[in-house]
Parts: structure tokens; sequence; C-alpha cells
């Protein structure tokens, strides 16, 4: 039987019943360790994240093996939250204005959260892979719907908007001191190439996801 890995270990654990404590603990350290990656990337320490969180370095260990899995669980956390939202807004009466809200919304919770320097390929068959399985689904089903209304050309795939969407956020990353709100311009010019009459079908066919 082939171990599990820590950072698996990690998002598979969030899923278990904690005790209240301990659920704030976690909630704590997700939070901190979101902020400390914000501002320093992967380099930012335990004791940093810890701290930030308001307990002792032990309390992290005790939820997390190493700063892999803490990072692996942040990701995890940002993936079930982008299905959530893709979900619900699938659910709107206005298909084109819900998938520019999530193109929005997802591109926007990169840039506060950086969760973007987190979001690596995951190993194949594990959790973090199914959680991003789960968000790509949801986005096909809402372009599928935004295609079907006639509000997105028909060559474009829910696989491309998946790809797409953290777009906004790696563009201005090539700056060294970019306005804060400049990531929705490129939202905005995603979303402009997305719509029907405003470019020719590309002639190399669109993507599969794994």
């Amino acid at each position: 039987m082939t171990p599990t890995a820590p950072a698996d270990t990690a998002v598979a654990d969030a899923a278990r019943p904690l005790r209240a404590d301990a659920a704030r603990n976690r909630e704590a350290l997700l939070t901190a360790a979101e902020e400390e990656f914000a501002a320093r990337g992967l380099d930012a320490s335990i004791a940093d994240i810890a701290r930030r969180a308001g307990v002792a370095k032990g309390t992290v260990f005790r939820h997390f093996a190493t700063k892999e899995a803490l990072a692996t669980a942040i990701a995890a956390r940002h993936a079930e939250e982008l299905t959530a939202l893709a979900r619900r807004l699938r659910a709107a009466p206005d298909p084109e204005a819900a998938l520019l809200e999530f193109l929005t919304e997802a591109a926007g919770r990169l840039q506060r959260r950086r969760v973007a320097v987190l979001m690596t390929v995951p190993a194949p068959g594990s959790e973090l892979a199914r959680l991003q399985r789960q968000v790509h689904d949801e986005v096909v089903l809402l372009v599928d719907k935004a295609r079907d209304a006639g509000v997105v050309r028909p060559d474009i795939t829910g696989t491309d908007v998946f790809l797409l969407m953290c777009a906004p956020v790696h563009t201005v990353d090539y700056l060294a001191d970019p306005p804060p709100e400049l990531w929705r311009r490129y939202v905005g010019v995603i979303f402009d190439g997305l719509r029907p009459g405003s470019a020719h079908p590309l002639a190399h066919p669109a993507p599969s996801w794994p």
C-alpha cells in the first residue's frame, strides 16, 4: 500500500471533525499563513506564522507536519471556495454577468491573498488534484451555460477559462510596482476576448485538462 504524503494528509485532515478550540486554531493558522506567504512567499517561517496566529510553534506542527502541508491546505481551501463560487454563480439568471463575476472574484482572491504562489501542479491522484478537478468541472459548466446563451465565443471551453483565471495576477507581477487594481484591467481584456464578436475563432484546438 502506498503511504499518503504529508501534504495530502493535511488536506484529508481538514475534512475530519475537530474540537471547537482546535478548529479555531487551524483556521487562525491558515489565515496567518496566507498573510505570511503573501508578504514573503514560501520563504515565510513557521515561527512567524505561529506568531501571527497567536499560537505556539508546536501548535502549527500538531496541525501541519511541514510547511508544504500547510501551503497545500491553503491551496485546498482556495480550491473549495472557488468550487462553491462557480456553483453558486451557475444558478444566476445572467450567464454573462456570472462568468465575469467569477473571473473577477477568482483573480481578486489571488491578488489579495497571493494564493498563486501555492498553486503548484498537484501529484496525480492526490486530494488536492481532486479538489482542483472540482474547480475545473464547475468552471466548465459555468462556461457551457454562457456559451449556450451566446455570450461567449463558440470555440471557448471551460478549460480555456480555467487556465486563464490566474492570468490577470500573473500579468501584473511582471511590473516592479503595479497599481493595486491594475489586475482588473486584464480581467477586462481577457473577458472581452471571450465575447462572440471580439475575435475570430482560433485555428488550433482547445486544450484538455488532465
